[in-house]
């Protein structure tokens, strides 16, 4: 059993993905949690994350902090999401070396993998292909985190290790529509035409790509998994394993939101990747298996917004 006062710091601890690792942890009784704030920590700032390191010198560091954003913000500002994220994992990775850290676990992104790479994707399949050009200096600057990793386990025989995790939604996600994800835009656009008297909804693309998707609270589960086993590779996926089309997520959220309106699909939008599955065998050898559906899932998550929203004036 792990000791529940371990210290344990989560980098990111606002965002959807830390914020479910901290909920979770302190359900778990975990005493000693950390955060800070972008104003309290500049994680691209070597020296204040060398000098906060080695002052608090936690056991274990969850590394969940990125830029993050849309195909619009990647495509407008790769110089900033190449250079932003990889300082702030560089920094926090070579302080936890310097400074002995037990245990680091780094959060990147499916996106890592190349745009063709056959479904579904397995973890070698990195570096054998062209990334997605849309995302590509953000998925440069998450691979380039998940090499850290490994030569650290490679050279050193840290106990550190890269988790990639699928499409993912829950409690805190992005719910503005000019960069939120596909789930998050379609509950919001829903609930929006619910209330105006069940207006019709556009959405975009033919509705025929295959997504998976996995809430967040399983993720977080994944990161606890990872924290009490130590694991005999450097690099895992995380996901259901599972995926649905489009146009199917859509029915299901429509449902869930009780919009009784019209869906028209625009199909002079772009649909983006056909597939996008990840393989998860490896996860699920060591032990790991998620557990929310994806109905329960969006029904949870429908429920979180419409408690939480901000946009409901």
């Amino acid at each position: 059993m792990m000791s529940k006062n371990l210290k344990i710091y989560i980098a990111g601890h606002r965002g959807m993905v830390g914020s479910a690792c901290w909920r979770l942890l302190e359900s778990k009784g975990f005493k000693n949690i950390i955060g800070k704030t972008y104003k309290e920590l500049d994680l691209r700032d070597q020296s204040q994350v060398e000098s906060f390191v080695r002052e608090e010198n936690p056991d274990i560091i969850i590394d969940s902090a990125a830029k993050v954003g849309g195909i619009l913000a990647n495509n407008n500002y790769p110089y900033e999401f190449l250079m932003d994220n990889m300082l702030i994992q560089n920094n926090l990775i070579r302080a936890a070396h310097q400074n002995n850290v037990p245990k680091f676990i780094f959060l990147g992104s499916s996106c890592i993998y190349p745009k063709m790479a056959p479904q579904p994707l397995k973890e070698e399949y990195l570096l054998t292909g062209p990334l997605e050009p849309t995302n590509e200096w953000y998925a440069i600057a998450k691979i380039s985190g998940v090499k850290l990793i490994e030569a650290l386990c490679k050279q050193y025989n840290r106990d550190y290790v890269a988790l990639m995790p699928t499409n993912l939604y829950g409690p805190n996600d992005n719910f503005d529509l000019q960069s939120s994800h596909v789930l998050p835009a379609m509950i919001r656009k829903f609930y929006e035409a619910k209330k105006k008297n069940h207006a019709p909804v556009t959405l975009w693309g033919t509705g025929t790509p295959k997504r998976e998707f996995m809430h967040v609270n399983d993720l977080a589960q994944s990161v606890l998994f990872a924290m009490e086993n130590k694991l005999p590779e450097p690099l895992y996926n995380v996901g259901t394993g599972k995926d649905l089309s489009i146009k199917e997520l859509a029915e299901m959220i429509k449902n869930t939101v009780g919009h009784q309106g019209d869906v028209f699909w625009d199909d002079t939008k772009p649909d983006g990747t056909p597939r996008k599955l990840l393989d998860v065998t490896k996860l699920k050898k060591v032990g790991f298996n998620p557990e929310i559906d994806l109905q329960r899932g969006v029904e949870s998550t429908f429920l979180w917004y419409t408690k939480n929203n901000s946009f409901d004036n």
